[in-house]
């Protein structure tokens, strides 16, 4: 259904058009904002989250990639999917399909690391799992949006911004290159670095989150798109969850994987946004990519609260049951079920603890 504009002066498309520059000129702004704020997070995440990665364990998540395996079908098998049903269900425009599909063609981003360090998941495989599903979108992406618009009428050509990728995907080797070097030379001030950088990654991630709802109150955009913003990331973290442990994955593997699947990376779906679509759809298309940014922020900050009450629950009912050993350390394997590495296993000690054990239990 369309609607002839073309002799009213006050039709909405027309004010529209009018308010189109103040709009483009707002979301400059904002997008210089956030493109400072997401350079220092990277930068300094990364560093930092570098610094708690061993290189023996690193190499373990890619000698035996079914961490790894999981996570990259989820992001490229499950996200893809779940955003072609959104958009047949939602019944969105054409141009509204298309950018719900772009954010779920895009890898991790790296407000997975911050999330998966503070629910206590896998940084080597949260790491890994980033940097290779940021290599894996060289080829993934337009492979996706190919096989899941052939059949749609597109009134516009699709670029992938190889360049942001190539730039995302060097802003996060080399920091975590050099934060793995720190870490075997100089481990003590590793863990020192990896402790400024997690309260520094929680307070970015604050200023973001309030960032967007300042912002926000300015924002013209579809009920719609902003529904399926909120549905978008809550279901790519259910559905990573369920996928891995399916495929009996670790509790703290199944952490890791459902908040990487629900974390994509919003900087580089406004690149392509920006180098596919006309200026008449952009305002409405940043918002909704911008939008989900918040609400994966949110919805973050809701999983870690909910897994950090959780595991002080935990620990009280441990003291409970033990309460003439108050001092009680947990060894977790790495997988569990045929993903168990030789070697790996479940125990538990009491009575005191070793220095190594010690720190980590005041960690």
């Amino acid at each position: 259904m369309s609607v002839d504009c073309s002799s009213n002066a006050s039709c909405p498309a027309h004010s529209m058009e009018d308010e189109l520059p103040v709009q483009m000129e707002g979301h400059g702004t904002l997008k210089l904002v956030f493109t400072v704020v997401s350079a220092l997070m990277v930068g300094l995440v990364m560093f930092s989250f570098g610094c708690s990665v061993e290189i023996r364990k690193l190499w373990s998540h890619f000698r035996r990639p079914w961490g790894i395996a999981v996570g990259l079908i989820c992001q490229f098998g499950l996200m893809p999917l779940t955003a072609y049903l959104l958009a047949l269900s939602f019944s969105l425009k054409p141009f509204q399909a298309i950018a719900v599909l772009i954010m779920g063609c895009c890898p991790g981003g790296t407000i997975s690391n911050v999330l998966t360090f503070w629910v206590d998941g896998d940084m080597d495989l949260s790491i890994s799992m980033t940097t290779c599903s940021t290599v894996a979108a060289l080829g993934m992406m337009p492979l996706c949006l190919y096989l899941y618009t052939w059949s749609w009428d597109l009134k516009q050509n699709l670029t992938i911004p190889y360049q942001s990728i190539g730039i995302t995907l060097g802003s996060l080797i080399v920091p975590v290159a050099f934060g793995i070097f720190v870490n075997y030379r100089w481990p003590k001030q590793a863990k020192v670095i990896l402790k400024v950088g997690a309260i520094a990654s929680g307070i970015l991630l604050l200023v973001v989150a309030v960032i967007g709802v300042v912002l926000a109150k300015g924002w013209n955009m579809d009920v719609t798109l902003l529904l399926i913003s909120f549905i978008f990331p809550l279901v790519g973290h259910v559905t990573g969850f369920l996928l891995a442990f399916l495929t009996h994955q670790s509790w703290q593997r199944c952490r890791t994987i459902s908040i990487e699947t629900g974390a994509q990376n919003i900087q580089l779906c406004i690149a392509m946004l920006q180098l596919s679509f006309a200026a008449e759809h952009l305002a409405q298309l940043f918002n909704f990519a911008l939008a989900y940014g918040l609400f994966q922020v949110l919805l973050g900050f809701l999983i870690v609260a909910a897994y950090q009450a959780y595991k002080r629950r935990q620990k009280s009912k441990l003291r409970r049951q033990h309460p003439g050993c108050p001092e009680v350390s947990y060894e977790k394997p790495r997988e569990t079920s045929v993903f168990l590495e030789e070697g790996d296993e479940v125990t538990v000690t009491l009575g005191p603890l070793g220095p190594e054990q010690q720190h980590r239990a005041a960690e």
